[in-house]
């Protein structure tokens, strides 16, 4: 008697893959969001600690060193959420096949200072907690054109430690309106701003925990 396995086909995907495209948001529209985002209130950025809880970050010599405003879920952002969702779909049933449910954080709009080290180094976005623990996806949209900054890349690597990291590192695209997608659990970090001022969008869809 041969062996016979009663199993669905399953479609393969590209788990260390990220996914990018040269226009997530053509130039207007990225003009249009930060004048909306000029009217939203701006603080320090926070990162996550081992437990989940917020950590405060003063230091630009740090882990993170950035300025965030937080888009609201309302009626005049409504097209933007619906766009980077869209993006993270095609990117998804392209690469990675997640079950994706839902956005239930709002849009980060970030700023890196030169005159403040402006980076983020090396982490994931998942971890602990109800909202971090369901990221799947992660969607960075850049405001700013190449030449508006020197510095601030955005650099992901599918594993590797200490040095691994950096000669594994791949440096993503860059410019106004490109938008890079990837799991929440590859390494990536912005390396830090020498000249000008970087701005971008993150927004992270999941909505469970991976599957």
């Amino acid at each position: 008697m041969s062996n016979v396995t009663y199993t669905f086909d399953q479609k393969e995907n590209d788990p260390q893959q990220w996914y990018w495209f040269q226009e997530g948001l053509s130039k207007e529209e990225v003009n249009q969001v930060i004048k909306l985002a000029s009217e939203l209130p701006i603080e320090r950025a926070t990162t996550l600690g081992d437990d989940g809880e917020v950590m405060a970050q003063n230091d630009p010599n740090g882990a993170r060193s950035s300025m965030v405003k937080w888009i609201p879920q309302s009626d005049d952002w409504n097209w933007l959420y619906v766009r980077m969702m869209e993006l993270a779909k095609e990117a998804n049933d392209e690469t990675w096949n997640f079950d994706l449910i839902s956005a239930d954080e709002n849009i980060q709009y970030t700023e890196y200072y030169a005159n403040e080290n402006g980076h983020y180094d090396w982490h994931q976005d998942v971890g602990p907690g109800d909202l971090a623990s369901k990221r799947k996806v992660s969607i960075t949209l850049q405001l700013s054109e190449d030449d508006e900054y020197v510095g601030g890349d955005l650099e992901i690597t599918g594993g590797g430690s200490g040095s691994g990291v950096l000669e594994t590192a791949h440096v993503c695209p860059r410019g106004k309106g490109i938008t890079v997608i990837f799991p929440s659990y590859m390494m990536h970090r912005v390396s830090p701003v020498t000249k000008g001022t970087r701005r971008s969008l993150v927004l992270w869809v999941g909505g469970s925990h991976y599957r």
